[in-house]
């Protein structure tokens, strides 16, 4: 399998589409559009990467995501606000205790789960915001092993969990419940089916495979849901000093990595071979 870049959305500036100072978070939504979390506002994209609207947040967000009924969910320290597809906001979770930095929102069955960065573990809550467990937390370090400051997961088509433990040098997998399936990955310094440095991936999302990205130096790959290295989506296009990059997949199997120095979301399609 191979990939070639197709397009970039946004970069550094001032312009319309251009991000001012930050980009922490993408996601994709059935329809292909794009969202970003950057600064204090959302900014939502056209399948194509044309800018259709932005609105505030009353804080930095830290991730973004869309729920099945076109909800976007926004994490911040201390809360998650959620909008309509529109920019209205239409309610705030706060919980300083549970969501001390929330780097990652997903969903499954109704419940939404945020991966907090301060707890370092997932939380699970049902679609009242009301909390019903924590996934990561269940072992001697008492949580995620995150060097990098982030929480990162997808959620699979069966409800399983596959959450970056970059300190571990693995994807870990779990049930919404909390129970640790089993995992991916291993530590190896050169060759690219592993991972390296001291805390390797940083970030996951998943669709038919296992999507990652890795920092110093920066690369996006594919992974079976065995482990098997697939791809090396990219590896010489982001900045190098680039981590904790966001990644998206589309129902078309297109690559979504936001470079977090350049500002730029790279988009990357599956070449046939």
């Amino acid at each position: 399998m191979q990939y070639r870049q197709i397009a970039v959305i946004g970069g550094k500036g001032p312009g319309p589409g251009q991000f001012a100072a930050s980009l922490r978070g993408i996601a994709v939504d059935a329809a292909g559009s794009v969202y970003a979390a950057n600064d204090s506002q959302i900014t939502l994209f056209e399948a194509g990467g044309r800018l259709r609207r932005r609105w505030s947040t009353s804080q930095p967000v830290h991730s973004v995501a869309v729920a099945g009924d076109g909800a976007v969910y926004a994490g911040q320290i201390g809360q998650i606000e959620i909008f309509d597809g529109g920019g209205k906001l239409l309610r705030t979770w706060r919980d300083e205790a549970l969501l001390g930095r929330v780097t990652a929102i997903g969903f499954f069955a109704g419940d939404v789960l945020a991966g907090d960065a301060v707890g370092r573990a997932i939380r699970r809550f049902d679609s009242g915001g009301k909390f019903r467990n924590n996934i990561g937390r269940d072992n001697p370090l008492n949580g995620l092993l995150i060097p990098n400051g982030m929480v990162d997961f997808g959620v699979d088509a069966h409800g399983v969990v596959h959450a970056a433990n970059p300190g571990k040098h693995r994807v870990e997998r779990y049930t919404p419940a909390g129970e640790l399936l089993g995992h991916i990955g291993h530590f190896h310094g050169t060759n690219p089916a592993g991972f390296g440095g001291c805390c390797n991936p940083t970030n996951v999302a998943v669709r038919d495979r296992i999507y990652v990205t890795e920092k110093a130096g920066p690369r996006a790959k594919v992974y079976s849901f065995s482990g098997e290295l697939e791809a090396v989506v990219a590896a010489d296009v982001f900045d190098a000093n680039c981590k904790n990059m966001s990644v998206a997949v589309d129902r078309g199997g297109r690559v979504y990595v936001a470079d977090t120095v350049k500002l730029a979301i790279f988009v990357f399609e599956p070449v046939a071979i």
